[in-house]
């Protein structure tokens, strides 16, 4: 089990020397107990205290990083069964699986689909992560050239999925340097595939049908010198993932079973439901989740839904308060007054943008509260939008004194109208009905 801080502290030297960078003993033994320091950086601690301290107040997933580059990606360094309880961290890599089998121009196509195709969601460019290489032909050579052939177009982390050591040292000729995950090390082939990881420096995955077999290849492989470790379940199916993910997590983060502090691999593409799957091992602690290309819409459904259990849920998404064009407005065109709350923010804006008329919005901070949450929360204040009216000189972009609000912010109206001098307009609650709106009232 995690330290409290109290327990930390009595392990210290409490000399307040400041040397780790905190003013207190105490301090630096909060920061420990939350994850947000360093062992290391006390120099009085002596090495049992070390060993003891290192072991508790370390992460209890381990962290995991896959590829190099601009598109490399970690995975683990999680603290929490439940989201709500702090939050995730690291989004699980969402990776496209072809077979070696496939011809050239086949591997090409999903492997510049995964290095182009993007969609933006709340202000975020939402990617796939990488690419998976299975060795279906049983070929070396095959095996290679696939390889080789994702290598010449992208600089993508990959997964070379083979139970071949000869075939995986084929392959890594061409990426070994680059990091690519290595699918899988069992009981039978450990020794092979941890020294080709072990030569590569690369991250290696463990696979058993026990909770306990895994445990023992974890042990195994880091006494072969192979640290970076992903576990794959081998799940017969979606409940038999959830329930051995979920135990796997809850003896993990209660450092009950420390050999299992990894992060999690999931095939989705062999699941008898492999959409479900890959939903399933979004929520219930996947870290790694291989798929065969998916539909459009299924793969902004699953982006979508990865960004949504990895967005903070005590730090609402925000956009930076200032004054927006929407268009190319002139002095006569309007101000639309809404809060920062980015889902409010890019909604409201689709529909201006469908409108073709050109205005302005002023975003006002309201900490990335909704409008009606603002309101009742008193964050919407008619003194706030005098002040950002002033912040972000929307007088000197318009000639008219009109200020569009929000639906929902309708009870404040006339107090904004009494604090800015400025005629206010209450606009719908639906943003879908601001072009009628806009064209119905705005030129009266």
């Amino acid at each position: 089990m995690a330290l409290k801080a109290l327990d930390i502290y009595k392990l210290l030297p409490k000399r307040n020397c400041k040397e780790c960078g905190d003013p207190t003993c105490l301090t630096f033994a909060m920061k420990l107990a939350g994850g947000k320091a360093d062992v290391e950086l006390c120099p009085y601690l002596d090495e049992a205290a070390k060993s003891v301290l290192g072991a508790t107040t370390r992460p209890p997933i381990r962290l995991v990083k896959l590829g190099i580059g601009e598109r490399s990606f970690s995975v683990g360094e999680e603290f929490v069964l439940y989201r709500h309880e702090k939050t995730f961290y690291h989004p699980p890599g969402i990776v496209f699986k072809i077979a070696d089998t496939e011809s050239p121009d086949r591997i090409s196509t999903v492997t510049l689909r995964v290095r182009d195709e993007f969609f933006t969601r709340v202000g975020a460019d939402l990617r796939f992560n990488g690419i998976a290489i299975e060795n279906a032909s049983s070929s070396a050579e095959i095996f290679a050239r696939a390889v080789e052939t994702v290598e010449k177009i992208a600089d993508l982390p990959l997964v070379l999925i083979t139970a071949d050591p000869a075939a995986l040292a084929a392959a890594l000729v061409h990426c070994g340097t680059y990091r690519p995950l290595i699918h899988a090390a069992t009981s039978e082939n450990r020794k092979e595939f941890c020294a080709l990881a072990k030569q590569h420096g690369c991250p290696l995955v463990v696979r058993a049908k026990t909770i306990d077999g895994l445990a023992q290849l974890t042990r195994d492989c880091t006494a072969d010198g192979v640290q970076d470790l992903i576990m794959d379940l081998l799940p017969e199916s979606l409940q038999a993932f959830i329930v051995r993910s979920t135990t796997i997590r809850q003896l993990a983060i209660t450092r009950l079973a420390p050999d299992l502090g990894y992060p999690v691999f999931l095939d989705a593409s062999i699941m008898d439901l492999p959409d479900a799957a890959i939903a399933l091992g979004i929520t219930k602690y996947a870290s790694i989740i291989i798929s065969s290309p998916l539909s459009p819409a299924v793969a902004e459904a699953a982006l979508t839904l990865r960004q949504n259990i990895y967005t903070d849920p005590q730090k609402p998404i925000q956009m930076n308060p200032g004054l927006y064009r929407v268009g190319n407005p002139g002095k006569d065109a309007p101000v639309l007054m809404t809060v920062n709350f980015s889902l409010t923010f890019f909604t409201l804006q689709g529909y201006l943008e469908s409108t073709r008329l050109p205005c302005f919005m002023l975003i006002v901070d309201t900490e990335g509260l909704s409008v009606l949450t603002a309101v009742a929360a008193g964050k919407l204040s008619e003194m706030l939008v005098k002040d950002s009216i002033k912040k972000f000189a929307v007088e000197e972009e318009v000639s008219h004194r009109k200020l569009i609000i929000p639906g929902y912010a309708s009870p404040l109206s006339g107090r904004i109208e009494e604090a800015t001098g400025w005629k206010v307009m209450v606009g719908p609650r639906d943003a879908a009905e601001i072009g009628e709106y806009l064209h119905e009232e705005w030129k009266r």
